[in-house]
This record gives C-alpha cells, structure tokens and sequence, in this order.
C-alpha cells in the first residue's frame, strides 16, 4: 500500500485570540506555496470562523483541539462536532495528552469523542503516548498501544479509514528534548502493525504522525521514516516563519 500523504498539522494550543489569529493567517497567506504535505491548524475553537474566512481559496485546512462527546444540549462550554464543521474545521483533536493530564480523559472517554468526531463529519486525530517513567521502565510501547485499542473503542472498520492517529511522548512535548526519528519510528511501526491486526487493510492506510518538539531541522527526517505520514506541532506553529520552513522541507 503507497504511503499516506504527510500531514503537518499545527496545534496552537492556548495561543491567539482573533485578532492575533487573522493577523498570522494574511501573513501565511501572503508567503505560503503548499508543496506535498497537507497543511491544518488545529486552533483555538474562538478562532476557526477568522481562520476560515481568511484562509479560503488556499488549501489549508483547520481543525479544533477538542471536540463534545455529545451532539449538543445541557453541556455548558462543550463544543460540538456539527459546531466545528459548520466554521470549516475539517478535523478534531482527541485524547491530547494534555487533556488526558489536566482534564483526567480516560481512554473511553478519547473513544467517544472519536466517535462523535466521525459521527459529525470530522476526522478524528487520536493522541497516544507515553510519560518518561513508562518509558524508562521500557514499557512504552505496550503502554501505547493499549492506549490506542481503548481510544479506538467503538470504531467501525468502515469509518477507521477517516481517523489520523498521532503518537506523542509526553516526555518530549514543550520540553525541547525531541525523540530520534528511530524512537518516533518505532512506536508509529508498531502502531502501524497494531491498526494493521485491529482494522485489517484499512489500517495500513491511516495516517499516523509524530507530535513532540518537531520543528524546522528534524521534521523532514522524522517525516521520511516508513511509518511516519506527518508530525503534530506545537511551539513551532506560532509562527508564520516556522510553519514556511517545515513546509519547504517537506517538499
């Protein structure tokens, strides 16, 4: 099966109000010639009407960092999956390792966010990975690939083909210390072979990406490894300079 296309997808976390957002976009805007890899910010949800309107006609695409279990109703500051669609959000980050930290998501709870993801028209991007206690202890592989079969819990094989699955270790997330791309190879081969057992063929074909101090310098050759189909970037996707050059070196 041909390898997927590379995916960069720029997760601004906490970071741009409006304003700031729509001033980043016509900078981009101005400078960006998309090359091989698909480009999509993962924003603050306040953000994605601006980011829509502004970046229309140039094929980047957008994404929210969260997305509701629930299709709407009594859930007070929940953001439903047809809310993101309708702003032009093509995708919906779940199962972040900080919302599994600081928010105390389990992995059924990552389940059914996907679920409700797809059920919305969106593609899930699932977050798995380990802290350096289970690494150290050399469990991170088995740590994460549990973390996956529970956060794929409920997925039908014939709607596996629209998830993206990105492997962080939280141990290389914001801290500056970054994974080889033989560590970042090793656990997306192993998640590659897990979804290949779980969705059969359709698991070959899902994309799976590296998020973890990925930047200008190492996102090329993390991205090149056989079962690395793009990279989940956080501190680098503030700024417009950043986000033009992993573009270019990605072709």
């Amino acid at each position: 099966m041909p390898k997927p296309q590379t995916l960069l997808a720029l997760n601004w976390k906490m970071n741009k109000t409006p304003s700031e957002a729509t001033a980043w976009a016509n900078d981009l805007k101005e400078k960006l010639h998309l090359g091989a890899a698909e480009v999509a910010i993962m924003a603050p949800a306040i953000d994605l009407q601006a980011l829509s309107w502004f970046l229309k006609d140039t094929g980047v695409q957008l994404g929210g960092q969260d997305v509701s279990q629930h299709e709407s109703g009594a859930y007070t500051g929940e953001i439903s999956a047809a809310m993101l669609k309708d702003v032009g959000a093509k995708y919906a980050v779940v199962g972040h390792s900080e919302r599994r930290e600081y928010h105390a998501e389990s992995s059924q709870v990552v389940a059914g966010k996907a679920r409700a993801a797809l059920s919305g028209g969106l593609v899930p991007v699932i977050c798995v990975g380990e802290g350096l206690e289970v690494r150290e202890r050399g469990e991170h592989v088995s740590y994460t690939l549990d973390q996956l079969r529970d956060s794929l819990a409920g997925i039908t094989i014939s709607s596996a083909a629209q998830i993206v699955v990105a492997y962080e270790p939280v141990w290389a997330i914001g801290t500056g210390r970054t994974a080889t791309a033989a560590d970042a190879e090793e656990l997306c081969g192993a998640i590659r072979n897990a979804l290949s057992g779980l969705l059969g063929e359709v698991g070959g074909g899902v994309q799976v990406l590296y998020g973890g101090s990925v930047k200008g310098g190492n996102v090329a050759e993390i991205c090149a490894q056989p079962n690395v189909n793009g990279a989940l970037v956080g501190g680098a996707a503030l700024e417009v300079a950043s986000v033009l050059e992993m573009v270019a070196e990605l072709g």
